[in-house]
């Protein structure tokens, strides 16, 4: 099955992820498929914290693309700050 997720890419207490399109029998951190965004927790500026391609996490899921649950989370935070601008 093919998942929508986030790939560790950060060191020891200073986190940092990419989201990534896998197949679910690849590790985490494993091979992917495509990059679609990224995500930074420990960002001092918080509009650059967070992108992603909306449009490529659609086109997925209209494959057939499970999202994780704290994938689904950011797209729909982003979701909503996109709606306000």
């Amino acid at each position: 099955m093919v998942r929508i997720r986030l790939a560790l890419y950060g060191s020891k207490k200073r986190p940092f992820y990419k989201m990534v399109v896998a197949d679910s029998r690849f590790s985490r951190d494993g091979r992917f498929i495509e990059r679609l965004g990224y995500f930074n927790p420990v960002s001092k500026c918080k509009n650059s914290a967070l992108k992603l391609n909306l449009d490529r996490i659609v086109y997925w899921q209209k494959k057939g693309a499970q999202i994780s649950k704290r994938s689904k989370k950011l797209i729909k935070l982003l979701s909503k700050k996109e709606d306000i601008l």
